[in-house]
């Protein structure tokens, strides 16, 4: 009873097209989850997410989710992820990875989630990581670890989607850094993050990480940019 008088003043709303959401419907909207843009990287080892490392990194897997398109579901929800506060957009797709993805056997070869780091100003100012809320969702379903405290983000920056590849390697070169031990030697990270565009960002993060002996890296981020 509560419930419906609360939804009915506060109606839950799409994440992906921000209308208002069926009594049956979670998250997304049933046609919103029929036409997200799907990459199907996992079938696809050599996929576009994988070439774009090809002689920067040596990585052992790397995809996409989804496709972002400017303008498009995808892009809504990283905005409602990232900005508005919607952090059950994360959990979702995170569940949804994992299931469909389950099989794929580079996933099973992990041993840990890393997400890409916030600086502790920019955590501050947003409250929360955008990309948590994915990751721990599958390290739930694919019952690996999760660790947020390994690899770090030394210097603060405003958004780099305005900046050249140049300008965003140099920008990243010394910007991330890893605090590790012993029992983190030899071990197979997947690094997490939202969206991804040239990839200077995760390089930089995979360097970091690959400063710990015996590491290995694999790459997932929900979406990557189809422009």
């Amino acid at each position: 009873m509560f419930l419906s008088i609360l939804n009915l003043f506060f109606p839950k709303t799409c994440g992906g097209c921000n209308h208002i959401l069926s009594s049956n419907e979670t998250i997304l909207c049933t046609l919103c989850r029929h036409t997200l843009p799907l990459t199907n990287h996992h079938l696809n080892p050599k996929n576009a997410v994988f070439n774009t490392f090809y002689g920067r990194i040596d990585v052992q897997f790397a995809a996409a989710f989804l496709y972002f398109r400017k303008k498009g579901i995808v892009q809504e929800m990283v905005h409602n992820l990232k900005y508005r506060g919607q952090q059950e957009i994360g959990q979702c797709l995170g569940n949804w990875v994992a299931e469909d993805w389950i099989a794929t056997k580079e996933l099973t070869a992990v041993d840990c989630i890393i997400p890409v780091p916030l600086h502790p100003r920019k955590f501050r100012e947003r409250g929360y990581n955008q990309v948590s809320s994915f990751g721990l969702a599958l390290s739930a379903k694919l019952n690996l670890e999760y660790n947020a405290a390994l690899l770090i983000r030394n210097t603060y920056s405003k958004t780099q989607s305005k900046k050249d590849f140049s300008d965003r390697i140099q920008g990243n070169e010394t910007t991330f850094d890893v605090i590790f031990s012993e029992k983190d030697h030899n071990k197979h990270y997947l690094l997490i993050d939202d969206v991804i565009t040239t990839g200077a960002t995760l390089e930089a993060c995979s360097r970091a990480l690959l400063k710990i002996p015996g590491t290995q890296i694999s790459i997932l981020c929900m979406a990557m940019s189809d422009y």
